[in-house]
């Protein structure tokens, strides 16, 4: 049979043998066709967009997650067991402070502190200072002491009657205190008696100047504030005597009538005779030795300074007077009394005519006399 004839035979074409109704059915527009390129690339884009929300909100949950461990470990209880003193000098930044606290072990990570500072503070900046931090204390806890600014005040006391030298020992001796004192000695007088308080680190020469200025204040307050018809004419000689008064007596309810017979004195052309202007003109700044007497060759030695050799007030103050010295200066008792010595109470006793003196002289000696006998016995 021919090739072109009807039946099973092969056909002239080398592929697979299709039968004829399985041509019929496979309509040209109804066979598989591959994607157009505009719909393959927004299926790409799809894939991108959803791995881009799955990495958004993937990083989201592990910010959140982040956010919410740092404020777990920020206000929860600190690694310091014990309460412990840090000290944040001036002008540090909070990536030293940060450090400082994790290597003293005051908190547990200096990471997580710069990020808690920076989100509840408006600014960075936590104030310098020595701060006392409690055991357990949180981040939290540590972020507000140090933002507060409430640092550990130390003080250093200045009594009534010290010399500028005396004065500049004690200052030196305080560790707290850092720096030199001026080199030159501030003049006599003109450093305020008083307690200081101090964070740790302020200079010496800081409190020099808080010293001077706070004694210029108060002289000019009193200064102003004094009783008319005072024999004393400037603010130097008020200081003065206030001094003198100051070493006199430590008395609060005799420094009034003390400055009264010195300004009796003033008014009547005596000379002051006081005892501690002998020994500031013989030792100066330094003072008088402890075991050191006052000899009766000391009373008659000629030095700018002692009231019983010389006419009116010595050329500068002996010390540094208080306030209450200058007020009893300013404003004393009136009486007409220019005498006085001690009555052997701690006190003074005081006489308007020499005769009333030597009896009250009389009277101290024996009272002395008393206290040498007595200490003989005690001694043997």
């Amino acid at each position: 049979m021919s090739d072109d004839q009807g039946g099973f035979g092969r056909s002239r074409s080398n592929g697979p043998i299709v039968p004829q109704s399985a041509r019929q059915a496979l309509k040209p527009e109804e066979a598989p066709q591959p994607p157009k390129r505009s719909e393959r690339a927004r299926s790409q884009f799809v894939v991108f967009l959803n791995f881009m929300l799955s990495l958004v909100v993937f990083l989201m949950l592990a910010a959140g997650g982040a956010v919410y461990f740092g404020k777990i470990q920020f206000d929860g209880q600190g690694p310091l067991e014990r309460n412990t003193y840090v000290l944040v000098p001036e002008g540090a930044g909070l990536n030293w402070i940060a450090n400082m606290l994790q290597r003293r072990e005051v908190i547990s990570s200096a990471t997580i502190f710069k990020f808690g500072v920076t989100a509840y503070m408006a600014d960075d900046s936590l104030k310098a200072g020595e701060y006392e931090v409690k055991a357990g204390a949180s981040m939290r806890d540590v972020m507000d002491l140090l933002r507060s600014g409430k640092s550990i005040l130390h003080s250093v006391t200045i009594a009534e009657g010290l010399t500028v030298e005396q004065i500049f020992s004690r200052l030196s001796a305080n560790g707290e205190l850092t720096g030199d004192l001026p080199e030159e000695l501030p003049p006599e007088g003109s450093l305020r008696p008083e307690t200081y308080k101090f964070t740790r680190g302020t200079t010496r020469a800081d409190i020099i100047d808080q010293m001077r200025a706070a004694q210029t204040a108060l002289i000019d307050e009193i200064w102003e504030d004094r009783r008319d018809g005072l024999p004393i004419k400037t603010k130097e000689e008020f200081v003065t005597l206030a001094s003198i008064v100051e070493k006199e007596t430590g008395r609060a309810d005799e420094r009034s009538l003390v400055a009264s017979v010195f300004l009796n004195r003033i008014e009547r052309g005596m000379r002051l005779q006081s005892d501690p202007t002998i020994i500031y003109g013989l030792f100066g700044g330094k003072g008088k030795p402890s075991d050191r007497p006052i000899y009766q060759s000391d009373i008659r030695k000629p030095t700018p300074y002692n009231t019983y050799v010389i006419d009116g007030l010595p050329p500068t103050p002996i010390a540094n007077p208080g306030r209450a010295a200058l007020e009893a200066v300013a404003n004393p008792s009136q009486t007409n009394n220019v005498f006085f010595v001690a009555d052997g109470t701690g006190g003074h006793v005081f006489a308007e005519t020499l005769e009333q003196h030597n009896r009250n002289v009389r009277r101290w000696r024996q009272i002395e006399a008393e206290r040498a006998k007595q200490d003989e016995k005690a001694a043997e």
